[in-house]
């Protein structure tokens, strides 16, 4: 952990915001994403990020208005504002500049920032500037007004889905025997997909191939395996994905991933593939 000194001779240039100018903001709200913004007025913005995922998830970004020009090190501190007589700062995280990139801390130290602000403490970044060898930066988060915006947030991310989009990007679905009634299994991945393009349509790209057993004439299960891929596309297109993304195949009893000696197996080839990209 870093150990924050000034010199004599550098001075210490802050930015934040003004107790009765402090903002916070949920900036996205849904279930895929939830950010929790607050702005920095002359130096940029603060963000904490949450993604819909099957573990859940936090991320702190720090986007300036003038990119770091060289690489180094900030020290983040839980600083108390002046109001909190006899309490001491409190170191949090390290955070490594990059050569212009935007600050960033990961899940443990974005946590223990929002706590911090929770509490009434103003989380502080501290580094050497980049375009002055003489001044010192510091940039910190006014807990003024956070409280409110932040049990929307908390309410946001508890809210997120339990899996991301590469979690049902390419998923399986199989048959019941002889129809095109889904698995229940499949029902419920479907669902799943269902719930997810409630909040994200926008996908570049959906490739949906059909597949049959063997049981049956070659013609029939051709036509059979497109039923099947159509009556997916029918529902993409219900959840609002424009059918000219939808690419539809069926290739009928070719390409078996498992022997057709019995109906467990025959089942796992009774399946339509979907396939989806996204810009």
């Amino acid at each position: 952990m870093s150990v924050w000194t000034i010199s004599g001779s550098a001075a210490l240039r802050q930015y934040v915001a003004k107790v009765e100018n402090s903002e916070w903001q949920l900036k996205q709200k849904n279930r895929l994403q939830c950010t929790l913004s607050h702005a920095l007025p002359g130096y940029g913005e603060a963000m904490f990020t949450s993604f819909a995922s099957k573990q859940l998830n936090m991320e702190f970004e720090l986007d300036m208005l003038r990119l770091p020009k060289s690489y180094g090190v900030a020290a983040v501190y839980s600083v108390p504002p002046k109001w909190m007589p006899g309490q001491v700062q409190r170191a949090i995280a390290d955070m490594t500049i990059r050569k212009q990139y935007d600050g960033d801390l990961p899940e443990q130290a974005a946590w223990t920032m929002l706590s911090e602000l929770e509490k009434g403490f103003w989380p502080t970044i501290y580094y050497q500037d980049w375009y002055n060898q003489y001044d010192r930066v510091s940039v910190g988060l006014n807990a003024s007004n956070f409280a409110q915006p932040y049990t929307e947030f908390a309410e946001c991310v508890a809210n997120l889905l339990p899996y991301s989009f590469q979690d049902i990007a390419y998923t399986t679905l199989t048959y019941q025997f002889n129809n095109t009634v889904l698995t229940k299994y499949s029902q419920k991945r479907l669902a799943m997909i269902g719930e997810y393009l409630k909040e994200d349509t926008d996908l570049e790209l959906v490739l949906l191939d059909g597949y049959t057993d063997s049981y049956g004439g070659r013609a029939i299960n051709k036509q059979v395996s497109i039923r099947r891929a159509v009556e997916i596309k029918d529902f993409f297109r219900s959840m609002g994905v424009a059918p000219d993304r939808i690419e539809v195949t069926g290739h009928g009893e070719r390409r078996h991933i498992s022997p057709n000696i019995n109906e467990t197996t025959r089942g796992k080839n009774r399946r339509v593939i979907i396939r989806m990209t996204k810009p």
